[in-house]
């Protein structure tokens, strides 16, 4: 995914995981991705891709500071460097507040896919989700989900569970589906290691016991932050979601966490890059043209290169990313390797892994027992619901 705006954002929710990365990777005061290092990107993914669609992935900070401008570039070096039959799509991840009529128009008729940031209704997305100044921001999120539903922008919602919003899943759920009229939801869970602003994911120390108090939110000594998801709620959320999906949705509303669920029984794959048995694709590109191992590892130790004096294509396919990649397979603690929900989970996302097993042997998700609730729960119904879709040949 590209970062062209770097973390500059026009807001300061509490547990953003980039505005951080201004001072860490010494960023100008605005970054800005050059038309030299656009053009470079572009014209690099292109070829990289063997396949007969590329998608492009713009995510920041908050990209559509850059202006539709910046945009209009990039389609124009896509248009200028694509193979013939190349199909070449394009998705946007936004915070929504700057969407106006121009941008819904240019989002429309370019077929970009809008993912909109939306923790809840208002008390629950305003609780971390503020600007600059410290404004709740709810009013204009919704007026953006307006706006491109009067257009006919595709969109989806990305609601970040986190200490806040956990508690109350339906609540959250009947709210983006009934409400905010979303049939694409992605639910991130908010995980952040106190240390998170200087220290990259795999570099921790110390890491405590699970289910001891240092791993969960709350403690004086916790090893993530007070915003985070607790791990008990975490697959209470899921849970409670799942059930009121399987009974009133399944088949109209899509959640990230059951599609890729089921996508696996049925032979495809994880949808997921952090249910996936190996990781490694999710690649950043920043702002100056510096790639890193993934999005949540934007941090010194992993850089890769910088396009402008390397090849996007050969740093992708290194030894030392394909080690990073293999490496999330590869570290799994026994308790994972010995789990009945090994194929449903790998491990989750190795930026997560911030405790230790019960024996002691470190690189244990902190969302385990929560994930084991879920599985457990889902598990059965998920094989079933599986069987059908493969009986009707979906």
């Amino acid at each position: 995914m590209a970062k062209p705006s770097g973390s500059l954002c026009n807001l300061d929710c509490a547990y953003c995981y980039y505005l951080g990365k201004e001072e860490l990777l010494e960023q100008p005061r605005i970054p800005r991705m050059s038309p030299e290092v656009l053009e470079a990107y572009v014209k690099q993914y292109l070829r990289a891709h063997a396949g007969p669609e590329v998608i492009f992935t713009w995510q920041g900070g908050e990209p559509t500071l850059l202006g539709i401008s910046f945009f209009q570039l990039a389609l124009s070096f896509q248009k200028k460097h694509a193979r013939a039959g190349q199909k070449v799509l394009n998705d946007l991840q936004t915070n929504g507040t700057l969407l106006d009529e121009a941008w819904a128009k240019f989002l429309k008729q370019n077929g970009f896919l809008v993912g909109l940031s939306i923790d809840g209704p208002r008390e629950l997305h305003d609780k971390y989700r503020l600007d600059k100044g410290g404004r709740p921001t709810f009013d204009k999120v919704w007026a953006a989900s307006r706006l491109l539903r009067r257009h006919k922008v595709e969109f989806n919602a990305l609601a970040c569970i986190n200490r806040a919003n956990a508690s109350r899943p339906l609540e959250v759920y009947r709210f983006l589906v009934d409400e905010f009229g979303a049939a694409k939801i992605q639910f991130t869970p908010v995980v952040e290691a106190v240390d998170f602003l200087s220290t990259a994911p795999d570099r921790h120390a110390n890491a405590p016991l699970v289910d001891s108090p240092q791993a969960r939110p709350g403690a004086a000594d916790s090893v993530v932050t007070d915003w985070s998801v607790d791990p008990r709620e975490w697959g209470e959320f899921l849970v409670a979601v799942f059930d009121e999906w399987d009974e009133k949705d399944r088949g109209t509303v899509f959640v990230n966490w059951f599609e890729s669920m089921a996508s696996w029984r049925l032979g495809l794959g994880s949808q997921m890059c952090i249910t996936s048995e190996f990781c490694g694709k999710n690649l950043a590109v920043e702002h100056d043209g510096r790639l890193y191992s993934c999005d949540h590892f934007v941090y010194p130790e992993h850089e890769q290169g910088n396009i402008l004096d390397l090849d996007l294509g050969d740093l992708s396919f290194s030894r030392r990313q394909v080690k990073f990649g293999m490496d999330k397979k590869d570290t799994l603690p026994g308790q994972c390797r010995r789990c009945e929900h090994l194929e449903d989970c790998w491990g989750e996302c190795p930026r997560n892994r911030l405790v230790r097993t019960p024996e002691g042997e470190p690189g244990l998700n902190y969302l385990c027992r929560g994930f084991q609730r879920f599985f457990s729960h889902a598990g059965k119904r998920m094989d079933r619901i599986a069987a059908e879709a493969g009986a009707r040949g979906c």
